[in-house]
């Protein structure tokens, strides 16, 4: 380990690209997606309320739940994959 405690003299560059690359993959996305509900598995939507992990809806969108999904038209798209799963 050098005097820096950095182990074999390496740097926390990598670190540090890592954890960008991990925090750009939980980003939200915005955009129209946040005018509708979602359909999601409820136990994903369970395990986001534990871990404050964003989730991702049938259509693609990622997003951390935390509105009342109540006061929202279902999303086109949700309901379009939904749908289509419900035949099979």
């Amino acid at each position: 380990m050098d005097p820096t405690g950095t182990p074999d003299g390496g740097s926390t560059s990598v670190l540090d690209r890592e954890l960008e690359k991990l925090l750009s993959d939980e980003a939200v996305e915005p955009g129209d997606h946040e005018r509708f509900s979602h359909y999601v598995r409820k136990e994903k939507i369970l395990e986001s309320a534990l871990s404050g992990k964003p989730v991702r809806a049938l259509c693609g969108k990622k997003w951390t739940p935390g509105r009342d999904p109540e006061k929202f038209p279902v999303c086109p798209a949700c309901k379009e994959v939904y749908e289509k799963l419900k035949k099979d």
